[in-house]
């Protein structure tokens, strides 16, 4: 592949009246029916017997902030249970599992972590909500439960368990403390070839673990691939994957994935996909961890998928000077429209990063703050109607919007039904100007030019008119 000549989908969060991190000093003072509604959710709750709630009260006086406070200084709750308590949501729990806390959003549903009440390990409970409950949603959830049961390698996130809390479906896998790759990029800009080089050789050994079964992921991105702080990374999110070959997929012959990654023969034809179609999406990824920007921003995700097909990207070294000559070319192999050109495996992917990840990074240290708004309430109980009256919905916050202003679905995958199968045309070589990007300098430069030119130009018309108007 030619690089371009340059020169050089969650629910919305609702914002809530109490406060979340509890401030002795701050002004606001709840009601004693708020400390009711806390009290009498908190026993309801079970994770907290009477005794030791009124021994509490005794501690620091029937203040419901300092209350609570007190209860999560003791590992009694986590900050997330008390905020779910403090509305009135007592159930906070999943069969043996406690829900201690809310991850994300994925394509089948909402993420959760919980701890294991006998075991006491920590975990991720994907669960599928109740309004999305259909017979063939129902279906895809327990495939993917049974893809992912039949998954053991320290690359790809590892399935525990899995059941259901009367009609609430849940699937329990590993927890992998600290953050996916497009969170990490977005909140510490883009990474060394070392850090990215590392990152993406332990994903390529997931996937080629996953591809030596028959199955192909199809949703490869940088918000399903987990990062710890030491640098370990995991594939997450299988379950769009499927059986090479499969005819009995109800997702079978559908563009499934997210628009900034897709490969041109998935978006071309969904049902001749392979490995080499996962080796392009992790080849964009690639591009994303170093750069800081997906291949092709901008536009619809019809605008993506026919860019994917017909047209080349920026060279990376537009946005990174520094990069190698041959780690760029690594990622235009991963990266060839054509599959017979694309490295042929995810294997030789993972053998020729090795030269760069002797030097990797030694970690990715958590960074610090944390969301002003109240996250996604517990599953098998709905909110309350009177707070919902009360709680606006918000637009997403930075931390959740999907990689691109047009990616498909949000921190999950999703079937991407309205693109149907668009008859595309051939990639050509090379970058076609009339369709290049424009960058924001050259629009500011535009406009400075027309602030100047359309003055003067109006200056000489008036100019010539009075002319011609005294001369005749």
């Amino acid at each position: 592949m030619m690089w371009s000549d340059c020169g050089s989908s969650l629910p919305c969060l609702k914002k809530v009246r109490i406060p979340l991190l509890l401030n002795p000093g701050h002004p606001y003072v709840a009601s004693e029916s708020e400390l009711k509604t806390f009290r009498d959710a908190a026993l309801r709750s079970g994770l907290i017997v009477r005794d030791r709630w009124e021994a509490a009260v005794r501690d620091v006086g029937n203040d419901a902030d300092k209350i609570a406070q007190h209860l999560i200084e003791t590992s009694v709750f986590t900050p997330y249970q008390v905020q779910q308590l403090r509305v009135g949501r007592g159930k906070l729990t999943l069969g043996p599992y406690e829900i201690t806390d809310w991850i994300g959003q994925g394509g089948m549903g909402q993420v959760f972590k919980a701890v294991h009440s006998v075991m006491g390990r920590q975990c991720a409970v994907k669960v599928l909500p109740m309004e999305k409950s259909t017979p063939e949603s129902r279906e895809s959830f327990l495939r993917e439960i049974r893809l992912q049961a039949g998954l053991d390698c320290p690359y790809l996130v590892r399935a525990y368990d899995a059941g259901h809390d009367g009609n609430v479906h849940y699937l329990v896998t590993e927890y992998v403390p600290g953050t996916d790759l497009r969170r990490l990029v977005r909140q510490r800009g883009p990474l060394d070839m070392n850090a990215a080089a590392s990152v993406i050789r332990q994903s390529s050994l997931g996937l080629h673990y996953a591809h030596g079964l028959g199955l192909v992921h199809r949703d490869v991105k940088p918000g399903n691939i987990l990062v710890t702080p030491e640098g370990r990374a995991k594939v997450s999110d299988v379950g769009l994957a499927a059986w090479v070959g499969m005819s009995d997929d109800p997702r079978a012959g559908k563009v499934v994935g997210t628009a900034d990654y897709l490969s041109p023969e998935q978006i071309r034809n969904p049902l001749e996909i392979g490995p080499a179609s996962d080796i392009y999406s992790l080849g964009c990824t690639f591009y994303f961890a170093v750069t800081g920007k997906v291949p092709f921003p901008g536009g619809s995700a019809r605008d993506k998928c026919r860019r994917h097909v017909e047209e080349t990207p920026w060279h990376p070294r537009r946005f990174v000077p520094d990069l190698a000559e041959e780690f760029v070319e690594l990622i235009a192999e991963m990266m060839e429209k054509d599959p017979q050109r694309r490295i042929a495996s995810a294997a030789i992917v993972a053998d020729r990063l090795l030269p760069w990840c002797d030097g990797a990074s030694q970690g990715f240290p958590a960074a610090s703050g944390s969301s002003p708004w109240m996250p996604a309430p517990p599953p098998a109980e709905p909110p309350l109607e009177a707070v919902d009256r009360e709680q606006p919905a918000l637009a997403p916050s930075e931390d959740h919007r999907s990689d691109a202003s047009s990616a498909i679905g949000s921190r999950g995958s999703v079937a991407m039904e309205e693109l149907g199968k668009p008859t595309l045309l051939p990639p050509v070589p090379g970058w076609t100007d009339s369709l290049r990007p424009i960058d924001s300098t050259e629009v500011l430069r535009l406009l400075l030019v027309l602030a100047i030119v359309i003055p003067i130009a109006l200056f000489i018309g008036a100019v010539i008119g009075f002319t011609i108007h005294d001369y005749l």
